[in-house]
């Protein structure tokens, strides 16, 4: 799958080392995986679930590349959080690929996947309440605050898109 620059390539066992390299990043996971380093058990696991996902659902993680490079910048997809019915939004930027509009341009690019191959009638995204640049561009991207909630003793922000028409 393609944006304007950049590639997005389904995540795969051959990425463990590198998609580990992100998770553990003290940028990415100081909201992503609330400041733990996971092991490269627990991120296999993840991939294997992409993968079902992929397989089942048409749906996952993908690595951000951008195309004029080929640098790996992070990654973006949909999971299932919080015991949502339907999985949502997901991105994660290392550090030197912020204010850039790289995000911005790849979870539009979801959300357009997201009601045009998966059929959704509307997506979730959520973030840690301190995370403003998460907050920003779901704001940007139309997204509407619908709920907070105090999850494992954190402040959640959940918002919403609706398909339009």
């Amino acid at each position: 799958m393609n944006t304007e620059r950049l590639q997005l390539k389904a995540v795969t066992e051959n990425d463990l080392n590198v998609f580990h390299e992100i998770l553990i990043n003290p940028f990415v996971r100081k909201y992503l995986c609330d400041d733990n380093i996971l092991s490269l058990a627990q991120v296999q696991e993840f991939i294997e679930v992409s993968q079902k996902n992929f397989d089942e659902q048409q749906f996952g993680l993908w690595l951000m590349y951008t195309k004029s490079t080929h640098e790996l910048i992070g990654f973006v997809g949909f999971w299932y959080f919080f015991d949502e019915p339907q999985p949502q939004l997901l991105y994660a930027l290392l550090p030197n690929a912020t204010k850039k509009g790289y995000a911005t341009e790849a979870v539009s690019h979801l959300i357009q996947y997201g009601f045009k191959q998966l059929r959704y009638k509307y997506l979730i995204a959520s973030c840690d309440e301190p995370n403003f640049e998460s907050r920003k561009l779901a704001e940007r991207l139309g997204m509407k605050l619908v709920e907070k909630k105090d999850v494992n003793e954190k402040p959640i922000l959940f918002f919403r898109i609706d398909q339009k028409g």
